[in-house]
């Protein structure tokens, strides 16, 4: 049996009875295209099953594909990014195309370069880590926007959190509590540059500024770890092993938290009855009720639905100036935060 041939757009001309020119200007909805002209190529398309070929596309410079660059796929706040990017290109011909790189440059190298190679109209990078002359030669051959990272570029535009801030929330409610020895668990960062631009440089510093705004600066207490539940684990592990463990912990991402509370279990501790617990970006977990974590809200959905409208604004025009979104922290309360207790003190043994 012979396979059946491919639909072309010659072909939902014909049965429409209209132009491919007509055809055309249906499916980009450009001016020109009267109301009865989009029913009969609409329906045409419809009963043919019609589906463009992304190659040909290519050839007249526009594929309708975008690309979205996530760090890993086990983060689900990079879910809650994808989301808000996928419900804002709904309605259009664009299609999103993910991939994961694992957090590391040359990885986030051959992801780009692909998306390159492959005439993607637009890309979104999520927290990237590459340095920003590579970020710039990205955004110079295709219109791109950064999520997740702070500083400004005349070549791509940004959507970010306000990162310094919502860690300073989080550290304002737990000494509201009463708590003083408040520790925080960030991902390790070295690179010179990315500690002005990536979010967990951002909060470690809202978590240090604040301690010492609320004069509890001899309190600090930083594990460094990373932004996964395992880092959540061992840094869990170092805290409790200090002389003085803390009374509360702020981890960095909920995905971190995770991991504490694994480290809590184990070391037969609980949120809130023996360390308070906060995490970072409101995740669906966080508000899982046997967890109930206390965390801030950085509305990681508007955040993917401000990078699809900014790339399609810049699709439109290379040429406009760049744009910058900041998005501003909330606090979400749960269980897992509560009044600090007072411990009563052992007496000390007769001598």
């Amino acid at each position: 049996m012979r396979p059946s041939r491919r639909i072309t757009i010659v072909d939902v001309a014909r049965h429409a009875g209209v132009s491919t020119t007509a055809v055309s200007k249906v499916m980009r909805n450009a001016y020109g295209a009267s109301p009865e002209m989009q029913v009969k190529v609409r329906a045409a398309i419809e009963e043919l099953g019609y589906r463009p070929s992304a190659a040909a596309r290519g050839l007249r410079g526009q594929t309708y594909t975008i690309g979205v660059m996530l760090p890993e796929m086990r983060n689900p706040f990079f879910a809650d990014i994808l989301d808000g990017v996928t419900e804002q290109l709904g309605g259009t011909d664009y299609q999103v195309l993910m991939a994961a790189c694992c957090n590391d440059e040359p990885g986030e190298a051959r992801i780009t370069e692909a998306m390159i190679d492959r005439s993607m109209d637009g890309v979104i990078l999520i927290a990237p880590i590459s340095e920003r002359r590579h970020l710039q030669k990205v955004a110079r051959t295709v219109p791109t926007v950064v999520v997740g990272r702070h500083g400004h570029s005349p070549d791509y535009d940004t959507v970010t959190d306000d990162d310094f801030a919502g860690a300073g929330i989080v550290v304002d409610h737990l000494v509201g509590l009463g708590h003083r020895r408040i520790a925080h668990i960030e991902h390790a960062e070295r690179n010179p540059v990315r500690l002005k631009e990536m979010p967990n440089a951002l909060r470690a510093d809202g978590y240090r500024h604040a301690m010492q705004a609320h004069g509890l600066g001899d309190f600090i207490d930083i594990a460094s770890t990373t932004y996964t539940q395992r880092g959540g684990y061992l840094g869990a592990q170092q805290l409790l092993a200090r002389p003085t463990r803390p009374t509360a912990i702020f981890a960095g991402a909920d995905i971190v938290a995770m991991g504490v509370l694994d480290a809590l279990t184990e070391a037969g501790l609980s949120a809130p009855a023996d360390i308070s617990l906060a995490g970072y970006d409101d995740t669906m977990f966080a508000a899982f009720g046997p967890i109930s974590l206390t965390t801030i809200d950085q509305a990681g959905h508007q955040m993917g639905v401000n990078a699809a409208r900014l790339l399609l604004d810049r699709i439109a025009d290379r040429d406009r100036p760049t744009a910058q979104v900041k998005l501003s922290p909330t606090l979400v309360t749960r269980r897992t935060t509560a009044e600090l207790v007072p411990r009563p003190q052992r007496p000390a043994a007769a001598g």
